[in-house]
Parts: structure tokens; sequence; C-alpha cells
């Protein structure tokens, strides 16, 4: 038995995988060089009056086939686009998932209302419809459904639950350009509204910036005017009509964005055909389950759930990083309600607010416990391992034998 790289045995690889930092891990070339320099040449960098912010709101809603695309200045901005456009309530609630970046719950307290979290599927760490169901309330505005990963979330399910409660369905497909939903709709046309980073990280980037799309035409005004102060610079006339922040693309970011856009398609292509192959080379080892369906998935991170009988995540990944595997444990260190700004209440001078009652409909608090599945997969069963589309066959194949290393390992003991 081969002795692991942690315990002074030799590493499957020692030459780093390319991350999305580098120029080996993006697609970044001269198509996106002689956009910035046809911006330069115009010597005009804002959106305001520009060219290029609404040329890649057109390109934009038109691969996704929905009628508009508001373009902002990151994926955060774009979902507080659309908490902007559903404009709730000081106290409003907003049910979301424990097991996504900050990004997705930053909007709703900055809008004075509730996150609401509901618990994930242990197997996928996606929302449980009936976890959201069971949090419904009278104060309930809106649903943000995360594409995990890359993973399809159980849209179809949230979006007739939305249906039934008169509910803003929100998709956060930052990690999930080109996620297919059962049917073959693309993820971000099924709810209401559908955001989207361009962040370093994602399959596409121009530095940072955002994207929201909806086929709803009074939501795709009102997140216009969320994103440009309230101001409808159309009418030639100085006006602020409703509250927005000053979140627009510049121009530079735009042009970027468009070279990138064309090459979208061979990036999720290149990051499935190498997931698919590592996923075929675990799926005998018995304890770890790999995505399903990986010709729906985006993935932008490749996951695996552990049988709770093995050792936890925490050793399976110092093991892995030591054979070379670019790899982290639970994804996220705590659910997102037990960050400080939440569990503390860290809000507005101290005051709580928005989870104090009044405005709210009772005293919110989030302590550990609350979404028991989010918090095992975090804690215990869930290994992330980071991908990206110059992944190559052998870089797969390493990484599979890292695992299956580490598994006879574990397993044998």
């Amino acid at each position: 038995m081969s002795t692991l790289a942690l315990h002074g045995g030799t590493p499957v690889r020692t030459a780093p995988l390319p991350g999305p930092t580098e120029p080996a891990g993006r697609t970044i070339g001269p198509e996106e060089a002689a956009a910035v320099r046809r911006v330069l040449d115009s010597a005009h960098l804002c959106a305001s009056g520009g060219t290029e912010v609404p040329a890649l709101e057109r390109e934009f809603a038109a691969y996704h086939g929905v009628r508009h695309a508001v373009a902002c200045s990151s994926g955060t901005a774009a979902l507080h686009l659309a908490v902007g456009a559903v404009d709730p309530a000081p106290g409003d609630e907003i049910i979301t998932t424990p097991i996504t970046d900050f990004g997705t719950v930053i909007p709703i307290l900055a809008q004075n209302a509730v996150p609401v979290f509901a618990d994930v599927d242990p197997r996928t760490g996606l929302l449980d419809p009936a976890s959201v169901e069971a949090n419904v309330s009278e104060r309930t505005r809106a649903i943000i459904a995360v594409h995990l990963m890359g993973a399809p979330a159980p849209i179809a399910e949230l979006a007739e639950l939305a249906r039934a409660h008169d509910l803003v369905l929100i998709e956060d497909c930052a990690q999930a350009y080109l996620t297919e939903l059962p049917g073959g709709a693309l993820a971000g046309t099924a709810g209401h509204v559908g955001c989207f980073s361009l962040q370093q990280y994602k399959h596409i980037t121009s530095g940072d910036g955002g994207l929201a799309i909806t086929g709803d035409e009074r939501l795709a005004t009102a997140m216009r005017l969320f994103a440009d102060k309230g101001w409808p610079r159309h009418t030639g006339r100085r006006t602020h009509l409703s509250l927005g922040m000053n979140y627009r693309m510049t121009e530079l970011q735009a042009a970027v964005a468009r070279a990138q856009l064309p090459k979208l398609a061979g990036v999720v292509s290149r990051r499935r055909a190498t997931a698919k192959r590592l996923a075929e080379r675990l799926a005998g080892l018995p304890g770890l389950t790999v995505p399903a369906d990986l010709d729906s998935h985006a993935v932008w991170l490749f996951p695996v759930v552990l049988d709770p009988a093995l050792p936890s995540n925490e050793e399976w990944a110092k093991a892995l990083a030591a054979e070379g595997v670019p790899v982290s444990a639970g994804y996220l260190s705590m659910p997102a309600y037990r960050y400080p700004v939440l569990a503390e209440r860290n809000l507005y001078g101290g005051s709580a607010f928005p989870l104090t009652a009044p405005p709210a409909r009772k005293e919110w608090h989030y302590p550990e416990g609350l979404c028991p599945n989010a918090e095992r997969l975090i804690g215990r069963t869930w290994l992330v391992v980071s991908w990206n589309e110059a992944y190559t066959d052998s870089d797969a194949d390493d990484i599979a034998e890292a695992f299956a290393k580490v598994h006879a390992e574990f397993v044998s003991t």
C-alpha cells in the first residue's frame, strides 16, 4: 500500500493545477485586449452614453433567450437589483440557503429584509423545497435559489411554491453558467430573475461585474432604476424616481465580457468533460458520492459527499492536499447564518435591525442546529475540489489517483 504524502510518502503530483487567477487557468487572450483597446481609443469609459454595456445586455439576453438583461458592477449587485426590484418592506422575509457566498444574503439585509434559511438536500447541498415551504410566512416576499457549484437547484418545485404563495423567485447563477434545468431550459430563465457574476473565478470574467436577466418588463425597469440611483436617464430629466444604488458597469468591463461570452460554451464543455472523467474514476470507491448528470452541470467546483462512517472531510482534505489536490473541506467554514454579522446580529449600529420585532414579526436569531443537513455537510461530509477549464484528462486522472490512494488508506483502517 502506498504511504500517504501526509505521512512522508511521495505525492501523486507536485506541480500545482492551474488556477483561475493565473493566465493558464483563464481564457483571456487577444480578443479581450482588442476590446479594451477599442474602449480606450473611444475615450468613453463610463456606461452612461456608451455602447459596450447596452451591447453586452442585448447579447447576454439573446444568449439566454430572454427579453431583458441588466448589467451591473458585481454578482452581489445583480442580486441586489433583484431584491431591490422586489422592494420588501422592513421586516419582510426572503428565504434562501445557508450554503452560499454571503453575497446572496447581503442584498436581503441591505433592503432591511430578514434572511430566512431553509435547509438543504444532504446529497446535493441544494435547497430542499419541503424546508422552503415550511418557512413560508405571511411576510415572505421572495425565494433566492442558488445553483450551487453549477448544479441545477430544484427550480420546478420552487417555482410552483412561488406561484402558490405569490412570491418572486430569484435564481443565483453566479456559479451556474449554462447549467441546464430538467427540460433543457438554462439556469436563470425559469424564475422571475436570474443573477450572474463576472468575477475573476467564474466561468467567464471581466474581473468583476454582474448581469441580471428577466422576461418581466416591470422587474427589468425596476432593476435598471436601482442600478443607477433611481435615475431614468432615457427621459433626459435629472430626477430620481426610487431608491437605488450606483451599480453601473463600466464600458471596459462590458467590452471584456463581450469578448468572453463567445468562449463560454467551450469553457463549460471542457469543464464537463474532465469532471465526467473524474466521476467515472471515483464511482468505484465505496462511500463517495459524486455529482450526477454532469451533462447539465456547470462544474464551477466538483463536490464529493462522504459517507458519515468514513473519516471526516477535514481529514480527507489534509490527506488530499498533501497529494497535490486543490480541495477544501465543507466549502464554507460555517453556514451563512453562523457568521458573526447574523449570529451576533452585528447590524446597523448594533441595533440588530431588521431582525428585531418590530419591524419583524418576531425576534430573529440563528442558532447552531438551525439547518442540520447544511451543518453536517459543512462540518463532516463534504469535500470540494477546485475546478476549471484548463484541467486536462491527465489532471483528472491524477486527482482520481489521489482519491483512490487516500481511500485505500482510510477505508482499510
